[in-house]
């Protein structure tokens, strides 16, 4: 039964919901069906995941299936929920905010904001490292040279800025071609196995032999990993919902035809370095590179494979930028809107409608972070264990996404089913299990509890600067008059 109280607040969830599409309405709509399933695949899909898989031998199956079931399919279905009754500018910020109030809202996207400015930062070393592999021994110095990487960091920084700037009408071309070139190198490493196998240059290969894993802490660590670590994202694009066309429609549909192609390429790609490689000798670093070398040995074309494959790779990193640093940009506008932050985030660019303001800025504060840690500003201790802790930002932004159908959300309809309750709670305790194995690495350290202590003093601290922004915004909205709607744009 209906009470009042319910229907003032269905009322106020959807004039909230509201004044976000108002605010959405000068944005572009450059996004398509294509467009985003694409940019899923771009986004979710890692390149070590089948090397950290393949050490499990014939039982990676067993833990590919157990991740889907108990991460990745729940994920799936929360991302279409919340999609399908917040199709909002802002994502997951817009949902915590909606389902759980302003505060968890803000602390959840200040969780995600850190852990991409994080990710993105060491875009600059990552280049030169995969420079210097694909030029060979002459470009060895390339990811040791302090100057070299920090002209690297500049221009690609300045690259993602650029194309963020000139917004998603570019973007999506560079996410697109990433997504392609994505599809094409694990064309490649899948087909190579039969290729050889046709050739009898291998003598057997059995992509789907399953065998029954040993129940360890090695084991359940590979499980968060492939779960969380591996198969989570979804739930990404859904930051730039106000800049894609249907978006209720389409980012749903883009998950569904995502979701099993991500599957394959990961399960049939672990077997496929499992067809050249024993376990024990994997490069974890880079596995698809090391495998398209084995495997095109006997076609005599293994000189030219690697280095066209590392160079793909860079391509395929620098475009997953792109999609971070892109969508990342919109989180301080859309809490600009909120008037949880200043304005000034808000204020889009005449021509191209994408916040220039924020854009600088995370790219300044991105730039800043990547060339701090290579000279050594600020205890190196410190800047590691920040890196170290990234994942964990980002697990915290998943266990509110998963909390939402099981405690938040209370005055909306259509109310989650039983089985999506029970999918966010797989989701969540699988995502908690990731966060455990991170603070408490199995790994061998010089005192695992020191290790912890001071991960969760970074986590902790960084939460703590963000919720001190939230008071002050809190306390200075309150004081100041409510700013117009159309301020956001410049005219």
């Amino acid at each position: 039964m209906t009470t009042p109280n319910d229907t003032e607040s269905a009322s106020q969830f959807r004039s909230a919901e509201e004044r976000v599409e108002k605010q959405s309405v000068v944005l572009r709509k450059e996004l398509g069906l294509r467009d985003l399933v694409l940019t899923q695949i771009l986004y979710i899909v890692g390149l070590s995941w089948v090397g950290v898989a393949a050490k499990l031998g014939p039982s990676h199956i067993v833990f590919w299936l157990a991740a889907i079931i108990l991460f990745y399919a729940p994920s799936a279905a929360v991302v279409i929920y919340l999609n399908r009754l917040m199709p909002l500018e802002g994502g997951l910020y817009q949902w915590a905010k909606l389902g759980l109030g302003e505060r968890v809202g803000f602390m959840t996207a200040w969780n995600l904001w850190i852990y991409v400015v994080l990710l993105t930062s060491e875009i600059g070393l990552q280049a030169a490292t995969h420079l210097s592999y694909a030029l060979g021994a002459s470009a060895a110095w390339m990811p040791a040279n302090k100057w070299f990487v920090t002209v690297a960091s500049c221009v690609i920084i300045g690259g993602l800025v650029t194309v963020s700037l000139l917004g998603l009408s570019v973007g999506k071309w560079l996410h697109n071609a990433g997504s392609v070139i994505m599809l094409i190198t694990f064309t490649a490493l899948i087909a190579l196995p039969i290729l050889n196998l046709s050739r009898g240059t291998i003598k057997e290969y059995h992509p789907f032999a399953m065998s029954m894993p040993t129940i360890s802490l090695f084991s359940l660590n590979i499980l968060g990993k492939l779960g969380f670590a591996a198969l989570g994202g979804f739930e990404y694009v859904a930051i730039l919902a106000g800049e894609c066309r249907s978006p209720e429609r389409t980012i749903n549909r883009s998950v569904l035809i995502a979701a099993p192609v991500i599957a394959i390429m990961f399960i049939l790609g672990t077997s496929s370095v499992m067809a050249f490689l024993p376990p024990d000798e994997i490069n974890l670093i880079a596995p698809i590179p090391q495998v398209l070398s084995l495997g095109g040995r006997p076609f005599q074309i293994a000189g030219q494979i690697l280095p066209v494959a590392i160079l793909m790779i860079l391509g395929i990193r620098i475009a997953q930028a792109s999609v971070t640093f892109t969508a990342n940009s919109r989180l301080p506008m859309v809490a600009g809107w909120d008037r949880l932050l200043p304005n000034w985030f808000t204020r889009l660019h005449p021509r191209y409608k994408t916040p220039v303001n924020s854009i600088l800025l995370v790219g300044a504060l991105t730039l800043l972070l990547g060339l701090g840690g290579l000279a050594g500003v600020g205890p190196q201790e410190a800047f590691q264990l920040l890196q170290s802790a990234a994942v964990i930002f980002y697990a915290i932004s998943y266990l509110v996404m998963f909390a939402l159908p099981i405690i938040g959300l209370k005055e909306v309809e259509p109310r989650p089913s039983i089985w999506l309750r029970l999918a966010s709670l797989s989701g969540f305790l699988m995502t908690l299990l990731n966060v455990v194995l991170s603070i408490f690495p199995i790994v061998k350290v010089e005192s695992r509890a020191s290790f912890a202590a001071k991960i969760i003093a970074v986590v902790v601290t960084a939460n703590i600067v963000g919720a001190t922004i939230f008071a002050l915004a809190e306390r200075g909205r309150r004081s100041a008059p409510a700013r117009p709607m159309a301020a956001s744009a410049d005219r």
